[in-house]
């Protein structure tokens, strides 16, 4: 792993008026690592995930992505940044107006560098990668699939071939062979592309499925950062409810 952390969050606190989010958090997501991030409802999780992609600022501490702070760095800083990461929105933020071809072609059409052409080859690349024909590109996001969003949604996030891959619930609603096939796919590409990968997930299937490390948060702190082994053996309410259910007991017997 690089000495130098991919995600950097420095006593981070979050207040919304009199409603305390996060309490002093530290976290560190290294290069090549699959965090998954988890909690109870209202603990913050998609919270701390804008703050760190800097769609959020916190009420106090410091956010680093890639060694410089999200906050307060030169505009030039915070465009390479953005270039940087690729984002999968929960419900995979589709423009509803346009079809499938120009939703993965946007950022690249937004760098003002690349002509028609490229951009062309490029998203059938993209689509391909996701395993979606080229004809796909033709179809608008009405007419697509749960599953098919969240692929289009994953080849837009993928099109600027990024170092860091943000996941916000990246199967909620998708039944489980769907959310089975998808989590497959980004396993898949994160081994050939070797991309960084934050995610928030309530979906036990997904965590076990994809991350190598778990960070837990609950009273307005990670709990729990560790395998998942390790935050299992955490003596916390929490920590017992998310993990000590029956459901998670056969999500881990699939995993074996």
């Amino acid at each position: 792993m690089s000495a130098l952390p991919v995600i950097d969050v420095q006593g981070v606190s979050t207040r919304f008026g009199d409603v305390l989010v996060h309490r002093d958090i530290d976290l560190v997501v290294h290069r090549g690592e699959m965090l998954g991030l988890v909690g109870g409802s209202g603990s913050g999780k998609t919270t701390l995930l804008r703050e760190i992609v800097g769609l959020l600022r916190p009420t106090s501490g410091i956010v680093r992505m890639f060694g410089e702070p999200v906050f307060d760095a030169p505009p030039e800083i915070q465009r390479g940044q953005r270039r940087r990461f690729g984002m999968l929105f929960q419900h995979g933020a589709l423009f509803s107006a346009l079809p499938v071809f120009d939703n993965i072609a946007f950022p690249l059409r937004e760098l003002k560098r690349l002509d028609e052409d490229m951009i062309r080859e490029l998203v059938w690349m993209k689509l391909a990668m996701v395993e979606l024909e080229p004809a796909h590109g033709r179809l608008m996001p009405a007419e697509l699939s749960g599953g098919m969003v969240k692929r289009v949604a994953l080849a837009r996030a993928l099109a600027l071939e990024p170092e860091l891959l943000v996941l916000d619930e990246p199967t909620s609603g998708l039944d489980p062979d769907r959310s089975e096939n998808f989590v497959k796919l980004v396993r898949t590409l994160q081994r050939e592309l070797h991309f960084t990968v934050i995610m928030v997930t309530h979906d036990l299937d997904t965590l076990i499925g994809l991350a190598n490390r778990v960070a837990a948060l609950a009273d307005q702190r990670v709990v729990a950062l560790g395998t998942l082994q390790e935050v299992m053996a955490v003596d916390h309410p929490f920590i017992d409810r998310f993990f000590g259910g029956e459901r998670a007991r056969a999500a881990l017997e699939r995993a074996g």
